[in-house]
């Protein structure tokens, strides 16, 4: 007896249906390196519209984490798509390397009060150990980029380009020295950037101190009446005692009704609508004398609590009614509104008191509290207020404070001279840098398009930038201060390129080794060295100066623009709003054209990632077991504009999504093996009409990916496959292709129209999928080249599908054959879970339809069998009061061995009688013919 199995077209192809994922991507990492994939894709690209995304340096510290990966897998999505759409898009990926925690690392591991020459040298070592490190894990990834030739902020050229960008600020006029307060951290012994401040609870005193009336004949005027007999006495509230010793002035609302209130021995100043709450909080009773504005008070002195000064009223509208007396104390060196306040009352630069030293401690020749720990000196400052019988309440209250986001301990609002640059200083062009930015932040398109209000108030809000830092580690700020006046020298921005072009070759060394004699000659004995160094965000703000500008020439003349900058959402308050404020200093306009914000990493239970809760997602071991490529499936299935949820069962459900496509994939391939596009394609008019409607349905879903892919929509673009894979393909065109496939003559129209098509349809699928499942693209783009080792997908871009005409109205013809498809399957269904047939091939298909439906599935002709999956169907036209009426029932006829089809002329052939006619004349006759499906 035959074995007619083996006359099948039975798919064939080396691609497992195992990825074997973990195992074998290094191997293929490997491949790209050793053929120079990268460098060879820039060969391909060149001469194409350039497309630029600018990395936002890593710092260089530590392994990287889910977040990491998440970042870099979303870049180098972006950065493959955009090369398949047609443009030269380089990858050159950075590393930010100064900064406190490199510093502080190496403080731990070798010590504190090392020679700070020795401190960058340990530094820059770990800070070099370190990018080694997570570059191997980056590309471990499957991240494209110039891995040999990456930016470091550390390599010489950046450091002198960082000064140059500071020289550029300085000619323009931005950058000033100032007193006034900046987050200070006692750990750090340095200012922070608000991007370093993160915010905890902390059990504070909360007291309300009791300040003096040094002129009680104005406040009786105030009120209107007439000579006060008793003290008069304004109270504050305020959670940090520690500020009181620096007190110099109190303030008070000008529309606030404040009250005089007589409490027994003396009178009280309370704002009105707060004096029932502070009674009982001093466990006294009294009552209101007299109510004024809070703009009659302004200027009126009271007294110190507990030294020999006063402290003048000012009015400010920072003040409110939100907790305490309605009156708050002012110490301008500690508090952002109180300098300002004071300053602008007239109050000199060198009267401010700054009594705590950069260690947290009260200056030694403070009265009372010398020496002392700030935090620990509340209990004596306390005492000091009983003493002197000015402390009316004392209680401690848990509130939301700053705190330094390396040591967590608490900040605060210290006044030091520091350099700024100035948010509201008008330059040439007579704006300020403030409205610059704005315009900038305007100009530019976000992704997803919240972060534009959330930048914008950001900026609109902002201080000054205080870009000094006292540290070791760090890009010197070169500049010579004039022992007496204290004003730069005349020739600064001359002078910082002559640091720049040493610091060039020997690193910031230079800068710190220099003899200000090399440069200044005989008037080095006038001038001060200053030893401050830049604020890390001022290194990676201006890398668009001094990377992007140098590798990227996009736009010279006016300032390099580049087409994206990508992190997370809260670099609008880090790296997107340092390069903005950079950009538009030294350009006039942001360093980017748009910007692109993913949110965070969370467990399954949204919960965020901690190693005390055991829910850390650890990208290693991921890569590790599942495989590199099933994090970027992670990634770009999810939505990153919100949180994005990781857990194992997450990934198990991507790995499935994963097999759907694979096995997808592999049919694909398996059915073109025997297929050469040049020598075996079919022309379009040749095609079978549903090959035309497959044609149809993937030039939908390229269109829709594509443009997806221009939007960052990159969850769209795997829910498109998805589908398509799962539904278009495998549940309709595939399933119905089959028979097409594997039983018609291997050279026959019929089944080259089939080849054909999946042809194009394999090559689009591929290519779209490419920038997402980057090794599985490669690993089949292998096998549809045929192995050479030369080809890569990413040297293509996406594929363009014959072009036909009608499609729409192929579609929606299709679409009503797919319909009664779909039901016509539920009704075979019904009848199999009934036992009365196995497969759907075995039911006969009685289907009585509408006119719209009859006449498109009556097109089909006999080849309708094929598309509902039946041996046999017979096609009525039902009238349209009428419901359609699909029924199913089983053959009477035998079974074909070869195809399965139950037909009425199997045996036929007697010298073939376990087949059907239509395969007998597919083996041995001039086989058949297919139309439409």
């Amino acid at each position: 007896m035959a074995d007619y199995r083996k006359t099948l077209n039975l798919p064939d192809t080396p691609f497992p249906m195992r990825g074997d994922l973990a195992k074998r991507e290094p191997g293929w990492i490997a491949q790209w390196q050793q053929r120079k994939l990268y460098q060879k894709i820039r060969q391909a690209a060149a001469g194409r519209p350039k497309f630029i995304l600018h990395d936002g340096p890593p710092y260089a510290n530590g392994s990287i984490h889910i977040g990491h990966a998440l970042n870099k897998i979303l870049k180098d999505i972006i950065v493959r798509s955009r090369t398949m759409a047609g443009f030269d898009a380089p990858y050159v990926p950075g590393w930010d390397c100064h900064g406190l925690p490199i510093e502080h690392k190496v403080e731990v591991t070798h010590g504190k009060n090392l020679p700070a020459d020795r401190v960058r040298e340990l530094c820059r070592a770990y800070a070099a150990e370190q990018i080694e490190g997570q570059k191997t894990d980056f590309i471990r990834l499957g991240v494209l980029g110039d891995w040999d030739n990456p930016y470091k902020t550390m390599a010489f050229a950046n450091e002198a380009g960082e000064i140059r960008a500071l020289a550029e600020m300085v000619r323009a006029g931005y950058v000033f020295k100032g007193l006034k307060p900046v987050n200070w951290c006692f750990d750090c012994g340095s200012a922070l950037a608000e991007a370093e401040v993160e915010y905890a609870d902390k059990q504070s005193p909360a007291i309300d101190v009791a300040f003096p009336c040094a002129q009680p004949e104005r406040i009786a005027d105030i009120f209107g009446v007439g000579t006060l007999a008793k003290p008069v006495l304004a109270v504050i509230w305020t959670t940090t005692p520690w500020t009181i010793p620096s007190n110099q002035a109190l303030n008070m609302h000008p529309e606030i009704d404040y009250a005089l209130v007589d409490a027994g021995e003396r009178y009280l100043l309370l704002a009105h609508d707060l004096v029932a709450a502070c009674l009982e909080r001093y466990g006294l009773t009294g009552r209101i004398v007299a109510s004024a504005k809070g703009a009659a008070f302004d200027q009126v002195l009271f007294r110190h609590p507990f030294y020999e000064r006063n402290s003048p009223v000012y009015l400010g509208d920072y003040v409110s009614l939100d907790a305490g007396t309605g009156i708050v104390h002012s110490a301008p060196a500690y508090g952002l509104d109180d300098f300002q306040s004071c300053r602008a009352n007239g109050m000199a630069m060198d009267e401010i008191l700054t009594p705590v030293t950069g260690d947290g401690h009260f200056a030694t020749d403070l009265p009372f509290f010398g020496g002392m720990n700030i935090w620990k000196a509340a209990p004596e400052i306390l005492a000091k207020l009983r003493e002197v019988g000015c402390l009316m309440a004392d209680a401690k209250i848990t509130h939301s404070y700053m705190h330094c986001w390396r040591h967590k301990t608490p900040l605060i609002y210290r006044a030091t001279a520091q350099w700024f640059v100035g948010m509201d200083k008008t330059v040439a062009d007579a704006s300020t840098l403030r409205e610059r930015a704005l315009r900038g932040v305007e100009a530019t398109r976000f992704f997803p398009a919240w972060g534009q209000a959330r930048l914008h108030a950001m900026i609109a809000n902002r201080p000054d930038w205080c870009i000094s830092r006292q540290r070791n580690w760090g890009v010197p700020i070169p500049f010579f201060l004039h022992k007496e006046s204290g004003e730069l020298h005349p020739r600064t921005v001359e002078l910082m390129e002559e640091v720049a072009r040493r610091v060039e070759q020997e690193g910031i060394e230079a800068w710190f080794k220099l003899d200000a004699a090399e440069l200044l000659g005989d008037e080095a004995a006038h001038y001060d060295k200053i030893a401050d160094t830049l604020d890390v965000w001022f290194d990676s703000g201006t890398t668009h100066w001094h990377v992007l500008r140098g590798s990227h020439p996009d736009g010279h003349a006016e300032g390099p623009r580049a087409d994206l900058y990508l992190e997370g959402s809260d670099q609008h308050r880090g790296w997107f709003h340092s390069s903005l404020l950079t950009g538009c200093a030294i350009d006039g306009h942001p360093p980017y054209k748009a910007l692109l914000t993913h949110g965070f990493a969370v467990d399954g239970a949204g919960r965020k990632m901690s190693k005390s809760l055991g829910n850390v997602v650890v990208p290693q071991e991921v890569t590790g077991k599942l495989g590199a490529e099933i994090l970027r499936l992670w990634v770009a299935s999810t939505d990153y504009s919100g949180e994005l949820s990781i857990s194992k069962e997450i990934l198990d459900r991507v790995v499935e999504v994963y097999r759907r496509i694979r096995n997808t994939l592999r049919f694909l391939l398996a059915n073109t093996a025997d297929f050469d596009i040049n020598s075996d394609a079919l022309p379009l008019d040749q095609w079978v009409d549903i090959d035309r409607y497959a044609l149809a349905f993937t030039r939908k879903l390229a269109t829709q990916c594509e443009a997806d892919y221009e939007k960052f929509e990159f969850h769209r673009v795997v829910q498109a496959l998805q589908v398509f894979c799962a539904e278009d393909l495998g549940a309709f065109y595939l399933d119905i292709l089959k028979d097409r496939l594997y039983t018609t003559q291997p050279g026959s129209a019929a089944r080259r129209s089939a080849q054909t098509a999946l042809w194009h349809i394999t090559h689009t699928l591929v290519r779209l999928m490419a920038p997402v499942l980057s090794f599985t693209a490669e690993e089949a783009w292998a096998v549809m080249n045929g192995g050479d080792e030369e080809d890569s997908v990413m040297l293509h871009t996406f594929h363009a599908l014959p072009e036909q005409g009608g499609e729409a109205g192929l579609i929606a013809r299709w679409e009503i054959i797919r319909s009664v498809r779909a039901e016509a399957l539920k009704v075979i269904e019904a009848l199999r879970s009934e036992g009365k047939v196995g497969a759907s091939l075995q039911a006969v298909l009685d289907l009585r339809l509408h006119e719209d439906a009859y006449n498109a599935l009556a097109a089909l002709g006999d080849d309708l069998k094929f598309v509902t999956m039946t041996s046999q169907v017979s096609l009525a036209l039902q009238a349209e009061d009428a419901p359609q009426q699909i029924v199913a029932t089983p053959s009477t006829h035998a079974k074909c061995e070869r195809c399965w089809h139950y037909a009425e002329d199997v045996g036929s052939d007697a010298e073939h009688p376990t087949l059907c006619g239509r395969c007998a004349g597919n083996l041995y006759g001039a086989g058949e013919q297919r139309r439409h499906a």
